[in-house]
């Protein structure tokens, strides 16, 4: 599976058979130009989109005819299995920024989880409910979404083998939120990609928990 971090918490997977994957894909120049990320242009079978905010769900721009998934349950599409999972954007059981979802990708004999823009702590049910996860694009920066002490605890509960952080400030991100250093900095085994993109399989899954810090493709 070929993992690109496009920005933000939009990503793009295509699995070994050619199932072209985009996930929350933001609009360029939203919230007066604080998300400075460049345009999707890519071509996608299949779209998912947590929640309805700017950047999140911009498709405008996306080529193909793709199916568009934006609502909590269960697909299949082209081998690929899909959960959405139903959480919310806050701690007030989605009062302030509404409902949000969580997303498990299974292609390739891999799990993926994105968690959107995810508000809370995940509770127990919500966990078993997840099982067991391979690769997790966790949300870090806080303000809007869980922060870094909140990552850590997720990401501890859902016990992944890799784990990419996303929804942070960068060069292209002025939104109020943190840095991912903030995440990290007390983390044992963190790699700095330096690269948009990366393949990964079972075979190559990190043994013990790793985080991966990736750069932004646009």
């Amino acid at each position: 599976m070929k993992i690109k971090w496009y920005g933000h918490s939009a990503f793009y997977l295509a699995t070994d058979s050619g199932v072209r994957i985009i996930i929350d894909p933001y609009e360029p120049g939203a919230f007066g130009g604080a998300i400075a990320y460049g345009r999707i242009t890519d071509e996608a079978d299949l779209v998912l989109t947590s929640h309805e905010h700017d950047d999140h769900s911009y498709t405008a721009d996306i080529k193909g005819k793709f199916v568009h998934i934006k609502e909590k349950g269960t697909y299949e599409e082209k081998g690929v299995k899909i959960r959405a999972i139903e959480t919310f954007h806050d701690t007030s059981g989605g009062q302030e920024r509404g409902k949000n979802l969580i997303f498990l990708i299974t292609a390739d004999d891999i799990t993926v989880a994105h968690l959107g823009d995810l508000g809370h702590i995940l509770e127990d049910g919500t966990l078993q409910d997840i099982g067991k996860i391979d690769i997790l694009m966790l949300p870090v920066g806080g303000f809007y979404t869980i922060g870094a002490k909140e990552a850590t605890k997720v990401m501890s509960d859902l016990r992944p083998a890799l784990i990419i952080p996303m929804h942070f400030k960068t060069d292209k991100c002025g939104l109020p939120i943190g840095y991912v250093d903030e995440f990290i900095k007390d983390k044992n085994k963190v790699r700095q990609a330096n690269t948009p993109e990366i393949v990964i399989t079972k075979a190559t899954l990190p043994e013990t928990e790793e985080i991966i810090v990736m750069k932004h493709a646009l």
